[in-house]
């Protein structure tokens, strides 16, 4: 996968996360915690650290940070979209079965496992920690035989107030 296309790949996975989210997470800004966005951030990549972990691959990464964008209601949430790409399509798979096996029992519920909305209906498994503080959302897109297929990961918190002047 050249640069150019790397860079593209990080796009498109930074606007369908902005688009689409995660899974439904509780949007009620009425509800939501005031909270220092740059930990909610600190928090969220450290949750991304967790599900590379789980994934256990030997793969390239895309560079995306995590980044804070408005829920409803002068509320904000951390993204952290981010995607591995190298490995052949079955260890991609492998690694979307350790998903699926090992994010229940670290605190996670599974609230989506099938194929997604796209056209290529790619494999998705969306989950919701259990103290619903965070989301993820991974997809595996494979390639045509030239461009390595590659799984996409969101993780994203649920909505918060932020304590004034800390978004960024």
């Amino acid at each position: 996968m050249t640069s150019k296309a790397r860079k593209a790949a990080a796009c498109v996975i930074i606007f369908c996360s902005l688009i689409l989210g995660c899974s439904g997470m509780n949007d009620n800004s009425d509800d939501a915690p005031v909270r220092v966005s740059s930990e909610v951030q600190d928090e969220v990549e450290k949750v991304s650290s967790s599900i590379l972990e789980i994934l256990s691959l030997k793969a390239k990464m895309t560079e995306a940070g995590a980044m804070i964008s408005p829920c409803e209601g002068g509320t904000y949430r951390a993204h952290h979209p981010w995607g591995v790409y190298g490995p052949p399509v079955k260890d991609l798979e492998g690694a979307m079965d350790r998903l699926r096996s090992q994010l229940p029992e670290k605190g996670w519920k599974i609230v989506k496992d099938g194929p997604d909305d796209s056209r290529g209906k790619s494999p998705q498994i969306i989950a919701d920690s259990t103290d619903g503080k965070f989301s993820v959302d991974a997809r595996l897109h494979g390639g045509p035989s030239d461009d390595p297929a590659q799984l996409e990961v969101t993780v994203q918190s649920t909505c918060f107030r932020p304590e004034s002047g800390s978004t960024s």
